[in-house]
């Protein structure tokens, strides 16, 4: 598309005002990331990689102000109509977009069909002039229930590396992060990071970004405990019964996750650092 900048905008920690949105599902939402002062989700709302990135930038820039438009389900076309036109009109700096995972884990699904609708998003995101970070894939090989899934996302993360390319984008490779075949790095559903697996999730985001943090986010895991297959066993039959076979009844009844639940900064708004960093 003619007129679409091709080249990253200069060091965000340059400006005096960084203006900052985020786009996507539950994995941008932050679920299962709870603020650490806080036992509960305060109105719905979960902390996640995302604001947590807001604040590294908050360290560094005088004013961040920070919207996150993600909610838990959301497919990519609905990315694309409820959340792309409101950060376009925003006018950001710096957007970051995970869309299509909830796609192309349907059965029937076809990522040649998804990336078109996210070439779409990127284009229009991009025409902002805002510099714009999507993310890969998982690799699911550690999940045996999604193990089969694995060419399918792969497919798809090979087309959204070359929209990246085209428009000029940054990439979160996560299929290559090796810290999330950890169990450590999983909430109990399996479906949603931990708060540590976002912290350093969030951690990597800043070193593409090029922003300066305080920690590794490729710090090896502690060592599992150890459990017998009785154990084991008995974990896999409660996640089937708690998470999976719910996960598959919404799918069947055209039901969402996200029905009834709204963005947790739909405006633009001030971030600040928090007191004192946490480290989990």
């Amino acid at each position: 598309m003619s007129g679409v900048p091709t080249g990253s905008p200069g060091d965000l920690k340059s400006k005096d005002i960084l203006s900052y949105v985020a786009l996507g599902d539950s994995f941008t939402e932050g679920m299962s990331d709870h603020y650490p002062d806080s036992d509960s989700v305060p109105n719905g709302r979960y902390r996640g990689w995302a604001d947590r990135v807001a604040e590294h930038l908050a360290d560094h820039v005088p004013e961040v102000r920070y919207a996150n438009l993600a909610i838990r389900g959301r497919l990519i076309a609905q990315i694309r109509d409820e959340q792309v036109p409101r950060a376009v009109e925003m006018k950001p700096d710096l957007i970051t977009v995970c869309a299509g995972g909830n796609d192309i884990i349907r059965p029937g699904s076809d990522p040649d069909q998804v990336v078109e609708i996210f070439e779409s998003m990127i284009a229009d995101l991009r025409a902002t002039g805002a510099r714009v970070l999507i993310f890969t894939g998982f690799d699911t090989n550690w999940q045996p229930v999604m193990r089969h899934l694995r060419g399918k996302i792969a497919t798809y993360n090979m087309h959204m590396r070359a929209v990246a390319d085209k428009y000029g984008c940054d990439v979160v490779d996560v299929w290559s992060m090796k810290i999330f075949s950890d169990a450590h790095a999983w909430n109990w559903d399996r479906l949603h990071l931990s708060s540590e697996g976002h912290r350093r999730l969030a951690l990597r985001v800043c070193e593409v970004l090029d922003i300066p943090v305080d920690g590794d986010w490729n710090e090896p895991w502690p060592p599992p405990a150890p459990r017998d297959w009785r154990a084991a066993r008995q974990e896999d039959l409660h996640w089937a019964r708690e998470f999976l076979v719910p996960w598959i009844h919404r799918r069947l009844t055209g039901r969402s996750s996200g029905d009834g639940v709204h963005a947790k900064r739909p405006t633009l708004e001030r971030c600040d650092p928090p007191q004192s960093r946490d480290h989990h």
